[in-house]
Parts: structure tokens; C-alpha cells; sequence
């Protein structure tokens, strides 16, 4: 085993996110929500507010009236998006644990979703030695800074590390500073691509 510290990704990687799910009781369907998120440009938004910006702003940049009202619920209605674990990436989490295996986490969240997430996922909250949420420090993966930004609160250096994201730009990001990266695709192939490192 190696003494490398291991960082996840939490959505895709630890939580299964769909944000249509926040709007799909109300308008009836999935399709009709996935319509509102397509017309929204919800997904660009989203991102600003994973960088820190308040969803009550966003809102107001929602030309329709009342699909800026239904965007503007989203924080209220997020706890329906996030409902289910990857409990295939879970496992592999407590094996590392259970060996000493340090893990932490870097998640690209809104500081205002992120307490609504923890409601559904306490756990998130509790496993880490070391967690950046974007929306909290203004900046997101894959900037360098919350890389070193994990690393300094770990007290490691960069080449300690591997890190692991469902979105492959991330892992680039990660890869510029000196981590190492997995690019997430299953739990099944992190198992493998740890164990190839010796981690597992």
C-alpha cells in the first residue's frame, strides 16, 4: 500500500445528482422539467452558483416570469435531487478508511445547497479530513487555487495526492498541479485504477 491521500469528487462520484428532479413533481414530468432546465440555461447558472453566487440573484437574469419563479425554489427544492448514494463508491471510501487511507474532498456546490445536501447526506459532512466546497471560497474546480487550497488544509503537497472526478476537465485541472487524477466512470474502474496504484 502507498502512502497517497486520496480526494473525491462528491457529485457523480459519491451522490447522484439530477436537478430536473427539483421541479419534476410540480411540472408533471421529467420531460417537462429537463424543458425547463434546457430553457433556463439552468446548468450555466448553476455553475455560477457552485462559484458563490446567491440563486435569488441568478433568478432574476430568467427572462419568463414564472420560470424565474420556479428557478428561484431551486434551494428550497434541492433535497430531491440528490437522493440517491453510488454505494459502489461509498464502499470503496470505507475500504480506504478502514485501512488508514486519508481521504478528503473537493466538490464543485453551492454554499447555499451544500446544507441541504448534508440533510439528505450527513455523512458528507462527517468523512472527510479535508473538504473545499466551491460556493463557500468563491472559486471552483478546475481553477489551480482549490487544489492547493485542499492541500494546505491537508497539509500535503500535491504529490501526495490522487484525486477523482466524473468530469474529466477537473481531473486535467488536477493533473496541472502535480495530482494525480482518475477519471471516475464506475465504481468498478476506480476499484481497478486504485489497486493498479497500490492504493487499494
Amino acid at each position: 500500500m502507498t502512502s497517497k491521500h486520496v480526494v473525491f469528487d462528491i457529485g457523480g462520484v459519491l451522490v447522484d445528482w439530477q436537478p430536473h428532479l427539483a421541479w419534476a413533481d410540480r411540472f408533471g414530468s421529467a420531460e417537462a422539467a429537463h424543458a425547463f432546465i434546457e430553457r433556463t440555461n439552468f446548468r450555466a447558472l448553476n455553475a455560477r452558483g457552485d462559484a458563490g453566487e446567491r440563486f435569488a440573484d441568478l433568478a432574476l437574469e430568467v427572462e419568463d416570469p414564472d420560470d424565474r419563479a420556479h428557478f428561484a425554489d431551486y434551494v428550497s427544492l434541492y433535497t430531491k435531487t440528490v437522493v440517491d448514494p453510488i454505494h459502489g463508491t461509498w464502499a470503496i471510501l470505507d475500504r480506504l478508511k478502514a485501512q488508514g487511507t486519508p481521504v478528503h474532498a473537493i466538490t464543485n456546490w453551492s454554499a447555499e445547497t451544500w446544507p441541504e445536501g448534508l440533510k439528505v447526506h450527513p455523512r458528507l459532512g462527517q468523512v472527510f479530513e479535508a473538504l473545499v466546497v466551491s460556493g463557500q471560497e468563491g472559486f471552483m474546480k478546475p481553477d489551480a487555487r482549490i487544489f492547493h487550497l485542499l492541500c494546505d488544509r491537508a497539509g500535503v503537497t500535491p504529490e501526495d495526492c490522487i484525486f477523482i472526478d466524473d468530469g474529466l476537465h477537473n481531473v486535467d485541472g488536477a493533473r496541472a498541479v502535480g495530482i494525480d487524477g482518475i477519471h471516475f466512470t464506475s465504481p468498478d474502474a476506480l476499484e481497478a485504477a486504485l489497486i493498479d496504484r497500490g492504493v487499494l
